[in-house]
């Protein structure tokens, strides 16, 4: 398990956790392990950009942010990713047990899911290295200016809800919740942009890096 990354959806910044709560984390790790039913689907699709108007062949839209990721890139990759409805059973189920083993689970499933989506995403890349193309970093409905709206049509691009179960809620919310989707551009210009993406790249002045938080 990626400790670092369960401590961190936790809140843990500059301190470390007790033996109580990395005992429970590493609890929570293996029975989710046992529980979690990984899952992925991915496709390409070409990309344009005509006056800013971000054209992904299964939907358009309009994002300052997303633009700047994409640049220099000729297609997209559409990705989605889930670990399925037992994960959201047990959260459930300590919600009303175990409040503190739920909010743990919550974080463990977190990083499960961030984990399942690097490994996905590096296995990706080394095919499109092959064939002399590049990654830019996962790039999320949602987050900045690219509008959540944008779910419905990457998802229904996929077919996530018959390949891997993925749905929306009126409020464009994912079922599972633990679930992700993304953009991911493909280029080919090299850019020393790691899977993880910006919030885990040093390099500030980076010409792609996204605004974080």
């Amino acid at each position: 398990m990626d400790m670092r990354e369960t401590l961190r959806y936790l809140g843990y910044r500059g301190h470390g956790a007790d033996d109580q709560t990395l005992e429970l984390a590493e609890e929570c790790w293996e029975e989710l392990e046992q529980k979690a039913e990984r899952r992925v689907c991915f496709k390409e699709f070409p990309l344009t950009v005509r006056e800013s108007i971000i054209d992904m062949g299964c939907f358009q839209t309009k994002s300052q942010a997303l633009e700047k990721n994409l640049k220099h890139c000729r297609q997209v990759v559409l990705f989605a990713a889930t670990l399925g409805v037992q994960a959201d059973s047990l959260i459930r189920r300590y919600s009303r047990l175990q409040m503190s083993r739920a909010v743990v689970m919550q974080a463990v499933a977190a990083a499960m899911l961030e984990e399942y989506c690097d490994q996905v995403n590096e296995e990706i890349r080394r095919e499109y290295e092959k064939k002399g193309l590049y990654l830019r970093p996962r790039f999320s409905p949602g987050y900045g200016d690219f509008p959540i709206q944008c779910q419905s049509g990457l998802l229904g691009g996929l077919e996530a809800g018959k390949r891997i179960g993925i749905t929306l809620t009126d409020s464009l919310l994912m079922i599972p919740s633990k679930s992700v989707s993304a953009v991911i551009g493909v280029s080919p210009v090299r850019r020393e942009c790691i899977v993880k993406g910006c919030e885990a790249c040093g390099s500030t002045d980076c010409i792609y890096r996204r605004e974080t938080v």
